[in-house]
């Protein structure tokens, strides 16, 4: 059987990057958007958190 979550979070955003999910570079705005790296990459080491 393979890894549902791989170890590295950056993996898990190149991927949505690739996917086209997540923007390639923030904006920097002030609310972070949808697509933002930075929301993303925070929001994949806490799922990588909460599964170990």
């Amino acid at each position: 059987m393979g890894k549902k979550h791989p170890d590295d979070p950056r993996a898990v955003v190149r991927k949505l990057m690739k996917k086209g999910k997540v923007k390639k570079k923030c904006c920097r705005s002030k609310s972070r958007c949808k697509k933002c790296p930075v929301l993303a990459l925070k929001k994949a080491k806490n799922d990588l958190a909460k599964a170990a």
